[in-house]
């Protein structure tokens, strides 16, 4: 996204023009009336990343338009950005440039931030990191602390990974004035704009309070959604392919203290294949008892942007009620295509993740259509 595209003044006329064309898209579906979460103007993104532009004894931050990858575009602002990562930007710049260990071959740079204020830096690099390096990002992570919570650095190369305090940063989040603890690795997915997350979170809840019994969720992350959603359902089996996501979401249940929450780490794909019969999956041992058991009568799903792939459409639609988180309005508008042939949409919700990019973060509860007899 262009710096020049962030106007706050025009953000409301920006986000009608991105509202209007979703419900233009979802019209043939008859969706009700679209419950609106707008984001902050500034001051909304959690995580960033820059290229590393080097000339001579100085160094900046750089990104490239999609039209130009070899032109940089020089970054001194990033208002978009949470205020801890704005303010820590230019400081790190200038401690970088001072300290030929920590910017030699230093290529790129990622922040990660908390609503709780806890911050982390990725430093990654085109050589091998050395003992000095690790020195002098002890002492970096030392100078750039300004509050109760040390920032965290990790430095990464090839096949390397220095990890300087830890390699995490610690969320809590508000969800109905219940307060869930998240640790969140470095290089793991997160949603970006931390405050409309927790309305996204507060709508799924409130969706999942007039229904029962057991829940399934594919791709839960490191989950994000899964425990809060945990007080509305007997059993959740939650399951996610990252190594990554699923050691973290297994963490924040045990921080959490909750129970009744079981964390598989499978595709969706290979859920399908489970449920379906086609296939058993030792991992599936896991479970308390055998997955026939369960009584799923939701299936949360908040897949990539492309979507659900046509086994598991299939195998979803076999659930009474569906609640799906989608970042891509048109792979939502192909999947509703099969799911309303036995559904119908009884809420419906738009997220503004990411202002001033065409990009719409949607959540639809679709209940099984009663059957009718002649």
């Amino acid at each position: 996204m262009p710096l020049s595209n962030v106007e706050p003044a025009q953000y409301q006329q920006l986000l009608s023009k991105k509202v209007a064309k979703v419900f233009t898209l979802l019209a043939r579906f008859s969706p009700p009336p679209a419950q609106i979460v707008p984001s902050q103007v500034t001051g909304f993104r959690m995580r960033a990343e820059f290229r590393i532009w080097h000339e001579g004894e100085d160094l900046n931050y750089v990104m490239f338009q999609r039209d130009d990858r070899k032109t940089p575009v020089t970054i001194t602002e990033f208002p978009i950005a949470d205020e801890r990562i704005q303010k820590l930007m230019p400081v790190l710049r200038e401690k970088l440039k001072t300290s030929p260990s920590l910017r030699h071959k230093l290529f790129q740079v990622e922040f990660l931030a908390t609503l709780a204020g806890d911050t982390l830096v990725t430093l990654i690099y085109h050589r091998k990191l050395d003992q000095d390096w690790e020195q002098e990002a002890a002492t970096l992570a030392a100078q750039l602390q300004t509050g109760p919570a040390p920032i965290a650095i990790v430095g990464r190369s090839r096949k390397q990974k220095l990890v300087i305090g830890r390699d995490f940063v610690q969320e809590v989040l508000s969800i109905n004035g219940d307060a869930y603890s998240y640790r969140q690795y470095e290089q793991a997915f997160t949603q970006p704009n931390g405050k409309v997350n927790i309305r996204m979170i507060e709508w799924a809840c409130e969706r999942a309070s007039a229904l029962d019994g057991d829940l399934l969720e594919l791709y839960c992350g490191n989950g994000n959604f899964t425990l809060p959603l945990s007080r509305h359902f007997d059993n959740v089996i939650a399951t996610e392919l990252s190594k990554t996501s699923t050691r973290a979401a297994r963490e924040n249940l045990q921080e959490n203290a909750i129970d009744n929450v079981q964390i598989i780490r499978l595709s969706a794909e290979e859920v399908t294949q489970a449920m379906t019969g086609i296939r058993e999956f030792r991992r599936l041992a896991e479970l308390p008892k055998p997955l026939d058991e369960y009584e799923l009568r939701t299936i949360f799903v908040d897949p990539p942007r492309a979507g659900l792939d046509q086994h598991t459409l299939q195998m979803a639609g076999t659930f009474p009620a569906i609640i799906y988180i989608s970042c891509n309005p048109q792979t939502l508008a192909q999947n509703l295509e099969k799911l309303c042939e036995t559904h119908v949409i009884e809420h419906f919700a738009l997220f503004d993740q990411f202002p001033y990019t065409d990009h719409m973060e949607s959540g639809v509860l679709l209940q099984r259509r009663e059957k009718t007899t002649r």
